[in-house]
């Protein structure tokens, strides 16, 4: 699998859906992109920690830039400069780590087209270490 599409990009709401998920996919061998349908809005999960993998040091960086690309708020100078003048979890939306990460969203589309986007990543078995 290369890539979800947004429509593919599966939604939970329970604990009990959440582990199902997580179950299948490690019966699977997949890492999980999935998205939660919290009390205040959406959150795009991905989760490699059930495959003992990790992303490596530049595909967690270019998942960063991914994120930052699709907010809809600046994230960085106008100078062109690399540093972000925000902090990184600002910047991303929440947390985006090497094994798992969550990142909020306004609304299901939203999420959905996030999840799409990431799972490029998350799913290239390439860049795990």
């Amino acid at each position: 699998m290369d890539q979800l599409s947004p429509h593919h990009v599966p939604v939970y709401g329970t604990p009990e859906q959440r582990r199902t998920l997580w179950r299948e996919c490690a019966d699977r061998g997949q890492p999980v992109v999935a998205v939660r349908d919290a009390r205040r809005g959406f959150i795009v999960r991905y989760d490699l920690g059930h495959l003992g993998a990790e992303l490596a040091p530049d595909a967690l960086a270019g998942l960063r830039h991914r994120v930052r690309e699709s907010r809809p708020y600046p994230t960085a100078g106008e100078s062109g400069l690399v540093a972000d003048p925000l902090s990184e979890s600002e910047g991303v939306g929440g947390e985006a780590g090497p094994v798992s990460g969550n990142l909020h969203a306004p609304t299901e589309r939203a999420a959905r087209d996030l999840a799409s986007r990431l799972s490029a990543v998350v799913f290239d078995r390439s860049v795990w270490v």
